[in-house]
């Protein structure tokens, strides 16, 4: 027990330093762990601190906006005052030389107090740059005056630990609209040149055109000319044209009759190998019509025949399948009756094993009821038996008390045997005096002859037992009634 304890106090001591020591830091945050060992620095990856002795701090990395606007106008080189509106993306650096300056001259301060003080910085090193170059040259190259802005102001921003991502001017204001004259100045010049360049377009247009005016009309006198040789010589070459035309036409003309001629015989014979043919072809037709028909005579009596062969094998094959099925049917239902049979074979031979299990169980349960009824009879003897014996040995304690109880206990039903006689008689008929005395005192010598009968089986008097019960002296066997 002793050794548990400390073993348990260390187990929480570490628990505690992994719970409270362990750091992640991510990647757009510096932890910053101050203590009694050296400073260190935790920009996306995790550390150890040691709890309650190490101090952490936090800076972020992200990228702020800072709107920079000079407060008041700022004079130019020339000595026009001006307003500079721009925008900066600032962050505190990652590099670490810088991040300790940041956290010496940043750690603990808002977020509103820093954008305060880089705005501070970039409006005096804006209003720097501003009064040392021309207006011109601030309109015209807006870039490079940021660029001139920003080389000015990183020093001073390195040493605070921040990094100028980037700076740009937005809009450029003076109170005498001398950035306006300068577009007017610009717009009349460039509308100046305009004219002038207009002008002399329309200059050397006109004598373009005019130019290409003599060169078209010189152009077309020739061609004019040229077309009237042209057409000279065309009507002379068409009169000769026209001679040789008419010698043509008229050899053309004879030519014509004689092939006339020559045609009207070539069409005269012509006509006659025609006709020769015609009947040449008209009986090959006919020779061709007798073969067609025979042939498609042949072919439907083929065709019928094989039809007719088709459908009988097809008849044929429908009987085999037919046939094949009823085997198949008859064999399935051969089949079916085999199991039909063969489970009602299992069946009854499933009953008649149940039934003999049930017939088994029933004898069980008989013989087990008669064995039960047997060891009932043989208690219920032993039962009897030991009732017996003991009343036995009851009478024998109690005597002739006992005797006597049992002979009192039996004669009501003496006297009622003795009366039974009368209750089975209708009606009795007695003559003379005295009659009902007669009767009740045959009923009691009858009871006493019973009670005679018994002392002589028994020898015991029942006088005898009573004298000794009331008077207390012993009862005598021989003592009459």
């Amino acid at each position: 027990m002793e050794i548990i304890i400390p073993i348990v106090i260390v187990a929480v001591l570490v628990v505690l330093f992994l719970v409270f020591g362990y750091l992640k830091a991510p990647p757009d945050t510096a932890y910053i762990i101050t203590g009694p060992r050296k400073k260190r620095i935790l920009i996306g990856r995790a550390g150890f601190r040691i709890p309650f002795f190490e101090r952490v701090d936090k800076l972020s990395l992200k990228v702020m906006q800072v709107d920079v606007k000079t407060s008041e106008a700022v004079p130019t080189n020339e000595f026009i005052n001006v307003t500079v509106d721009g925008v900066a993306n600032i962050k505190i650096s990652s590099n670490p030389e810088y991040l300790k300056l940041a956290a010496e001259s940043l750690l603990g301060m808002r977020q509103s107090d820093k954008i305060n003080l880089v705005t501070q910085v970039l409006e005096g090193n804006m209003r720097e740059i501003v009064g040392s170059v021309g207006l011109k040259e601030m309109v015209q190259d807006r870039q490079g005056v940021a660029k001139k802005i920003t080389e000015n102001v990183v020093p001073d921003m390195e040493k605070l630990g921040i990094e100028v991502v980037n700076f740009n001017i937005q809009n450029f204001k003076d109170g005498a609209g001398t950035i306006e004259n300068m577009g007017i100045d610009n717009v009349e010049q460039i509308r100046k040149n305009a004219q002038i360049a207009k002008a002399n377009a329309q200059r050397d247009i006109s004598i373009a055109t005019a130019k290409a005016q003599e060169e078209a009309n010189a152009i077309r006198v020739e061609a004019e000319k040229k077309i009237a040789e042209q057409n000279a010589e065309l009507s002379i070459q068409q009169a000769q044209m026209k001679v040789k035309a008419d010698i043509k036409k008229a050899e053309a003309d004879a030519a014509y009759s004689i092939e006339q001629e020559n045609q009207r015989k070539t069409i005269e014979i012509t006509k006659a190998d025609a006709d020769i043919a015609r009947r040449s072809k008209e009986a090959d037709l006919a020779e061709k019509e007798i073969l067609i028909k025979e042939k498609k005579l042949d072919a439907e009596i083929r065709k019928q025949a094989d039809a007719m062969k088709y459908q009988a094998e097809k008849n044929a094959e429908a009987e085999l399948i037919k046939r094949q099925r009823d085997a198949e049917a008859q064999k399935y239902e051969a089949e079916a009756e085999l199991i039909k049979a063969q489970r009602a074979a299992d069946a009854e031979k499933y009953l008649a094993i149940q039934q003999a299990e049930a017939k088994k169980a029933e004898a069980e349960a008989s013989r087990y009821a008669m064995e039960q009824e047997a060891e009932g009879i043989r208690a219920k003897g032993l039962a009897e038996a030991e009732a017996i014996e003991k009343k036995a040995e009851a009478q024998k304690k109690m005597g002739e008390a006992s005797v006597l109880e049992m002979y009192l206990a039996a004669l009501p039903e003496v006297v009622k045997n003795a009366a039974a006689p009368l209750a089975q008689t209708d009606k009795i008929v007695m003559y003379g005096d005295g009659n009902s005395t007669k009767m009740v005192k045959d009923v009691m010598n009858s009871t006493n002859q019973v009670i005679e009968g018994v002392k002589e089986s028994t020898g015991i008097s029942i006088q005898s037992l009573l004298n000794k019960i009331f008077t207390g002296k012993p009862a005598d066997k021989n003592t009459d009634a």
